[in-house]
């Protein structure tokens, strides 16, 4: 195998370097970009952005809307759930000393991506929508946690406000004058800011794409990050499974 394939077979993997989780962040920009669209494209609902949502609960409260004003809130409260869904696996996983605690979480995730991609269309529930913002601000939930649990707080996949944010304040850096006799000049990080516009211009190309293919295709265009999901996530579980287990109480 070349390295280049062994290198994707351990994005997930529990040794973990700073070229390990950005890359693991830009597929999962890219996963976030997809889903979103979707998402929204379907039933009207970015389920990755919770500013806006909670901005829109509030608006329809005071404009009148209870359907809205529901929904948003089963799209909040399940990203709430997938993040905290996260961190009970991902201790879980810890705490017993296992490597693929990573992968844990991602194979979650992409079972349940797989799921709405394969059986959505066959739903005849009239209100399946409601099940489809549940999922998908699920699975943003679970991803956006797990990528803040790699990166030690440091990346975010579905932050796209914070990370445009961060842009402007490496450019800000970048623009400063700079004077030969200070102490301490003022300097961009420009591999920081390359990332950020990374994973920001990921997260767009995934969006085009998800909703150019719902289009085509309908919720199998799903299937599509679901795969690459359970590539990233099956190797490393049966690396751990290799690992000796030791209970942690």
């Amino acid at each position: 195998m070349t390295s280049r394939g062994t290198h994707l077979l351990h994005l997930a993997a529990g040794d973990r370097d700073e070229r390990l989780n950005r890359h693991l962040a830009y597929l999962l920009a890219w996963v976030a970009g997809v889903l979103n669209s979707v998402g929204f494209v379907a039933v009207g609902f970015y389920t990755s952005h919770m500013t806006g949502l909670v901005a829109l609960v509030a608006d329809r409260l005071v404009l009148g809307g209870l359907t809205v004003v529901l929904m948003g809130l089963v799209a909040i409260t399940s990203f709430v759930l997938g993040a905290m869904a996260c961190a009970l696996q991902f201790n879980w996983a810890r705490r017993r000393l296992r490597h693929d605690r990573f992968a844990l979480v991602l194979l979650v995730e992409a079972v349940l991506v797989l799921i709405v991609g394969g059986l959505a269309e066959s739903v005849t529930w009239a209100h399946r929508e409601w099940l489809i913002v549940a999922v998908l601000g699920f699975v943003m939930g679970q991803q956006n946690a797990l990528i803040t649990k790699v990166s030690g707080a440091t990346i975010r996949t579905t932050h796209v406000t914070g990370m445009v944010t961060d842009i402007g304040i490496e450019l800000g850096k970048m623009a400063y004058p700079r004077r030969p006799a200070d102490p301490d000049p003022v300097r961009g990080d420009l591999p920081k800011l390359l990332m950020l516009a990374t994973i920001v211009g990921l997260f767009f190309v995934g969006g085009v794409l998800g909703a150019l293919g719902f289009l085509a295709l309908g919720f199998p265009v799903l299937l599509v990050p679901a795969v690459l999901l359970l590539g990233v996530s099956v190797p490393p579980l049966f690396a751990g499974g290799n690992r000796p287990w030791k209970h942690v109480p």
